[in-house]
C-alpha cells in the first residue's frame, strides 16, 4: 500500500541479522596451565573466574572453545590479543601464547 512504510526497528533488526559473526576459538596444547587459561580469560575477555574455568576444562578435554562470538573486527582484534598473551610463566617450556583461530558462526547470533 502506498503510504507505509517499515519502522525503523525492524529495518535495524534486518541489518542486524545480515552481518555475519564469527567465533574466536581458543586451541588446546599442552605448553600452558589450567591457571594461565583462567588469568587470560579473566584479564582478556572480563569473565568471572568459574566461567573461565569452564573454558579451560572444555579446551583441555575436547581441544578447543569457543570464547567469544562478534563481528569479524572485534573477533579478529580478540585473536590477535590471545596471541600476544605471552608464555605460561609457570611452565619452563612454554615459549609462547596459546593459539586461537576465527572460524564463521554461520547466521548472526
Amino acid at each position: 500500500m502506498p503510504g507505509i512504510t517499515r519502522a525503523p526497528e525492524t529495518e535495524e533488526t534486518s541489518q542486524e541479522q545480515k552481518t555475519p559473526h564469527f567465533h574466536v576459538v581458543l586451541l588446546d596444547d599442552d605448553d600452558h596451565t589450567y591457571d594461565y587459561v583462567i588469568e587470560m580469560l579473566q584479564r582478556l575477555f572480563i569473565m568471572s573466574k568459574s566461567e573461565a574455568f569452564e573454558h579451560a576444562r572444555e579446551v583441555d578435554e575436547t581441544g578447543r572453545t569457543i570464547v567469544m562470538t562478534c563481528e569479524l573486527p572485534a573477533a579478529e582484534f580478540a585473536r590477535d590479543q590471545i596471541h600476544a598473551y605471552g608464555a605460561d610463566p609457570r611452565l619452563a617450556r612454554s615459549k609462547g601464547s596459546m593459539s586461537a583461530v576465527i572460524e564463521p558462526a554461520g547466521t548472526a547470533e
